[in-house]
């Protein structure tokens, strides 16, 4: 086992449905989703990883992106969700739901055997 075991795996490609959710919410540019990827627990997400999800998002006709002009700095691409990409997001969420609930299924049958979970403690007294 690594050293990180108890470290969360996300699922293969998970950084899709994560940047279709975020553009859902309103449209943004990379630095920006950058920021706002941490919620999910993706950790300390790659700026290159994030930028070629946008742009294979963008090629499969999912998300578009304009130029966006700026007065304090250099102009930026601003991403947002089309109809294909909300479509899309709903397929995926669909999918991490039914896996959710096959994971929760195999928690609960091993924490007959091993508490997971943090449960407090009771002290006893003899």
């Amino acid at each position: 086992m690594s050293a990180n075991a108890g470290a969360p795996v996300m699922p293969r490609n998970f950084l899709r449905p994560c940047v279709l959710l975020l553009l859902r919410e309103s449209p943004s540019h990379g630095y920006d989703l950058l920021e706002r990827l941490r919620a999910f627990g993706v950790g300390d997400p790659d700026a290159g990883g994030l930028y070629r999800v946008l742009r294979a998002l963008e090629d499969e006709g999912l998300v578009q992106s304009a130029w966006e002009r700026s007065a304090l700095g250099p102009d930026r691409r601003i991403y947002s969700l089309k109809r294909a990409g909300a479509e899309a997001l709903h397929a995926h969420a669909k999918a991490l739901h039914a896996t959710a609930e096959v994971l929760e299924a195999f928690v609960s049958r091993y924490e007959e055997f091993v508490a997971l979970r943090h449960a407090p403690r009771s002290v006893s007294r003899q």
